[in-house]
């Protein structure tokens, strides 16, 4: 019994051992760079724009977003709003009240976002089952997009997918290899889409 106990000791002790010097992994789960966080909200055409000036009540106004995607503000003037964020708006505003209020302090709300179901959605076309225009949700993918879309059909030429992106006034264009996702499971290029973002899928030559 005592040598039992002994040997049971001894192969304990050798699987401590081995448990101790074999190699672990430290490397973290791989992150898509491509994936990005979600902008902020950017102004749009029929939004409802509130405009405060502190310790200047007749200055404070609520305003819509012309087609022309201005507002008008009291003292200022005409002010590009659609396209910008509230910051970039209320650091405009503040600049040019200079000329008339001392050391204004602006501040710029969206009161209401009429503009944005429309800015807020991400559009499928092209080569699938069913082109669709879904309401963006974080965390979405090029992948998921493609699937509320029905997938790809059977004229579809997947591996050329583009993403179409507004970005800085201009239009920003993405390779997609749809086919290698779908099929292989490969997702380097199942990058996370932004709000009004444009993936289209083409067909196939014959």
């Amino acid at each position: 019994m005592y040598v039992i106990v002994r040997t049971l000791m001894a192969c304990a002790m050798l699987l401590l051992a081995a448990c101790a010097t074999a190699p672990r992994s430290t490397d973290a789960p791989a992150v898509d760079p491509q994936v990005q966080a979600v902008e902020a909200y950017r102004i749009g055409v029929d939004d409802s724009i509130r405009v405060a000036v502190w310790q200047n009540p007749d200055l404070n106004v609520t305003v819509p977003v012309r087609p022309d995607g201005k507002i008008s503000v009291p003292l200022v003037g005409d002010v590009e709003a659609g396209g910008k964020t509230p910051e970039e708006v209320s650091a405009d505003i503040r600049t040019r009240l200079e000329a008339f209020v001392r050391n204004p302090q602006v501040t710029v709300i969206v009161d209401q976002l009429r503009s944005h179901e429309y800015l807020s959605r991400v559009r499928v076309t092209g080569a699938v089952r069913t082109p669709v225009s879904v309401p963006f949700r974080q965390g979405m993918t090029v992948l998921d997009a493609v699937l509320a879309a029905g997938g790809t059909n059977e004229f579809a030429a997947a591996d050329r997918t583009s993403l179409y992106r507004r970005a800085g006034g201009a239009t920003q264009t993405h390779a997609v290899r749809l086919d290698r996702i779908l099929q292989k499971g490969d997702l380097q290029t199942n990058y996370g889409v932004q709000p009004g973002d444009v993936i289209t899928v083409p067909e196939r030559a014959f």
